[in-house]
Parts: structure tokens; C-alpha cells; sequence
């Protein structure tokens, strides 16, 4: 049976969206130019840690998500997802080759009617100015005439119990009004709220703001952290009571770093052309800058506390808890726990760690040694971290058992650890 939409990039961006689509009841194909994806779900794994488990994979192929190698399957959709990922490069601007490959992919198969979105976070500008011109080359067809072109920015929170795919608002921009309605009505279908934005630019902005709203106040919050512990006062009873106030805040907490697959956008780095040059924001780049720092200053909390207690860095047992970027998920994308790691090898600490969701986890290439028993590795450990705070961790328990913590999360009961 012929699908009705196709989503391209099968990642942390696309499989959630083509679980929604098949929950629904859309024939849903997934097709990714990198063949890895398309192997593991054929398999009925999933490509990606953190996005879906396996049998949320083997469900939707059930439900008749069909994962596919053929690009021709992309010419049989009424609706085309582009959903690569785009990677800050090492010049600091995003990696758009990906979504390039995906466009270049699409437009040689494009039919006329064909709605297409962009879900990628890119700057704004692009979907017009690369993807709009890459498919209109490919196919020959014109968009907003022949075809519907919109950007709708990924929201979603893995692991959010509370926040799923149909119950987040969908951000839609399309080229024309035409294009906003068709991306609309199709979003429609997903979600319980559309919102209209005016133009593709401003949908691709939206994604930069809050983005960067997100990593600017872990920013502040960060730097509060180290000034509140250098003056001896308890951060995280300031933000408890913070936090009681009704308006004019959010709280944020810190940590040993920002990890996940939304990165800082420094508008100073987006592809415009010569008439419109960029303009940087400032306070971004100094948030990454503060956060980047966060590894290197949880190091030197490590070495104070063993040297407060007699022991060098060198030679010590360090147990590091909670290797992924976020909570009760197996996904360690940009993760501070592996430069943490990195860095205390490098001063001649051995280390160990434990994560319910990483049975097997890399440093440099090499094998890190995993706890079986939690407690009586916390025990026999000079230092025990706290990197990420996982559910099923019993922290009044641990901090009895561990004969050195330290709590880059806030999470042990007052008194407990030492707290970031």
C-alpha cells in the first residue's frame, strides 16, 4: 500500500514523528540516506538511544511504519518530513549537509500537490534559501505553486511524562498561507494545537529562541553556583525559595554540563549572504562559554574533596553515576560525563561508573569498567559523583554507603553530599 507520508532521517527528530503518524493511522515510511538507521530498524531496534525503545519500534512496525532503502518510496507520499540532523560544525555553524542530502534526495521524486516540512533546526532562512531551491532544481516544480514548502521546529522532550507529541503545540510556518494551511492540516492530525507563525523564518527562529532561552539560564544558574559555593551559601535553598515566587520566574538547576541535542545558535554564524550580515548575540556565546566550563569546575570540586581528605587525584577510585545527558534515558548525546571522565584519566584517577541505562560505555575507545553492585562499588570508591540523577537511585542510601560524594545535581537530601 502506497504511504502518505514519508519521513526523512530517522533520528531522534524523525521517529518520534513517524510514531505519532502511525498512531494515527497515516502509512508512514522512513527512509534516512545514512544506511545504518534503516538496518537496525529492520531489526526492530532502534538506531538512535533515548528517542524510542525497541518495542516502541517493533509497535510501529506493526502498526505499519515501513522502514525503506528505496528513495523511490519518496515520490508515492502526499507529505515529505525532512527530519536530518544538523550538527554544530567545527566553525560553530550548523552542519546543514545532511539536510541537503535529504532535499537533493526528495526533489528528483517530488510530485506536484506534495506537501513538504522541515523539522531540521536551521538557521532561519533556510528552508527558503537552501531547501526551497535544492527542490525546486531537483523536480522542476515551483514552491507554492506546485508544492507545499513549510518549517515546523522539533519540540518534543524525551522522557517527558507530561509533555508528548499530541499534547505540544505545533509551530508552523509555510512559505505561503497555502503552505500553512496544508502543513497545518496535516499537523492537525498529530497534535492538539497548531500555531501559525508568519513565515518559515519565524518558525526557524522560534526554535533558535528557545533554544538558547534554555542554555542562557542554565548559564546563569551555573555561574550562581560557583559564586554561591565560594561564599558558602546553599544555591539550592535559594532556588526552592525562588522558585515559590508566582511571576517573573523559572526555575533552572545546575549541573556538570549541557548536554542533549539542542545546541546554543550564535545568529553571528548563520549562513547570510554579504547584504545581510549576522549579528551575533552576545549572551549566547557566553552561556556556552559558562557552560563548557562546567566538566573543568566539577574536576577541581573533585580534586578539593580528595585533597581535603588526604588523597591525591592520582591513583584514586572514582565512581561516576549516570553517564547520559538527561534522566532515565539511555541517550548520551554531548553528555559532560564522558570529558569528565576523560580529564580525571588524564590526571591518573582510575575510574568506574554505573548507569542503569549504559550497560557498556566508552572513554577514548576504551572500555570503562561498570558497577554490578552500586553500593559496594560507592564504598569502595575514594569519590563518588553524581552526574546524572536517575530515578531508581536510592541517593539517602548511597550517601551512607559512599565514603566521598558529590552531588552535581542537587538531589541528595540536605547534609547528605557535597552539593555543586
Amino acid at each position: 500500500m502506497p504511504a502518505d507520508l514519508a519521513v526523512i532521517g530517522l533520528g531522534h527528530l524523525g521517529l518520534p514523528l513517524a510514531q505519532a503518524a502511525v498512531g494515527v493511522g497515516i502509512h508512514t515510511v522512513g527512509y534516512d540516506t545514512d544506511p545504518r538507521p534503516f538496518a537496525e530498524l529492520s531489526a526492530g531496534r532502534t538506531p538512535v538511544e533515548g528517542s524510542l525503545s525497541a518495542s516502541d519500534i517493533r509497535r510501529m512496525i506493526s502498526g505499519g511504519f515501513r522502514p525503506t532503502a528505496d528513495p523511490a518510496e519518496l515520490g508515492r507520499v502526499r507529505t515529505a518530513a525532512i527530519c536530518a540532523p544538523t550538527p554544530l560544525g567545527p566553525d560553530r555553524a550548523l552542519d546543514l549537509r545532511a539536510v541537503t542530502d535529504a532535499a537533493r534526495a526528495l526533489a528528483t521524486r517530488l510530485r506536484p500537490h506534495t506537501t513538504v516540512l522541515v523539522e531540521s533546526a536551521v538557521p532561519p532562512g533556510t528552508t527558503e534559501n537552501v531547501v526551497r531551491p535544492l527542490l525546486e532544481e531537483g523536480s522542476g516544480l515551483r514552491a507554492g505553486r506546485d508544492f507545499h514548502l513549510a518549517h515546523s521546529p522539533g519540540r518534543l522532550d524525551p522522557g517527558n511524562r507530561t509533555h508528548a507529541y499530541g499534547n505540544t503545540p505545533k509551530v508552523i510556518g509555510g512559505l505561503t498561507p497555502a503552505c500553512t494551511e496544508s502543513a497545518a492540516a496535516f499537523y492537525g492530525r498529530l497534535t492538539d494545537k497548531v500555531v501559525r507563525a508568519r513565515g518559515p523564518r519565524e518558525a526557524e527562529m522560534t526554535k533558535v529562541l528557545e533554544t538558547n532561552f534554555r542554555h542562557v539560564n542554565i548559564a546563569l544558574v551555573n555561574e550562581m553556583a560557583v559564586l554561591c559555593h565560594d561564599l558558602g551559601v546553599d544555591l539550592w535553598d535559594v532556588i526552592r525559595c525562588s522558585e515559590t515566587k508566582p511571576f517573573g520566574f523559572e526555575p533552572f538547576r545546575p549541573g556538570p554540563g549541557v548536554g542533549g541535542h539542542g545546541v546554543p545558535v550564535d545568529p553571528g554564524y548563520f549562513p547570510y549572504n554579504s547584504r545581510t550580515p549576522g549579528h551575533p548575540l552576545r549572551m549566547v556565546s557566553l552561556a556556552k562559554e559558562i557552560n563548557d566550563r562546567m566538566p573543568s569546575y566539577v574536576i577541581q570540586r573533585c580534586a578539593t574533596l580528595l585533597n581535603e581528605h588526604g588523597k591525591s587525584v592520582r591513583g584514586a577510585r572514582v565512581l561516576l553515576l549516570g553517564v547520559t545527558y538527561k534522566p532515565d534515558l539511555a541517550d548520551q548525546e554531548a553528555s559532560p560525563a564522558r570529558e569528565i571522565a576523560t580529564r580525571l584519566m588524564d590526571m591518573g584517577a582510575q575510574i568506574g561508573y554505573h548507569d542503569p541505562h549504559v550497560l557498556d560505555w566508552r572513554v577514548r575507545d576504551l572500555p570503562v569498567p561498570r558497577a554490578d553492585s552500586l553500593y559496594e562499588a560507592a564504598a569502595g570508591a575514594d569519590l563518588t559523583v553524581l552526574l546524572q540523577h536517575h530515578r531508581t537511585y536510592d541517593l539517602q542510601g548511597l550517601a551512607v554507603k559512599a565514603q566521598l560524594l558529590l552531588d552535581t545535581r542537587g538531589a541528595t537530601p540536605a547534609g547528605a553530599a557535597h552539593r555543586l
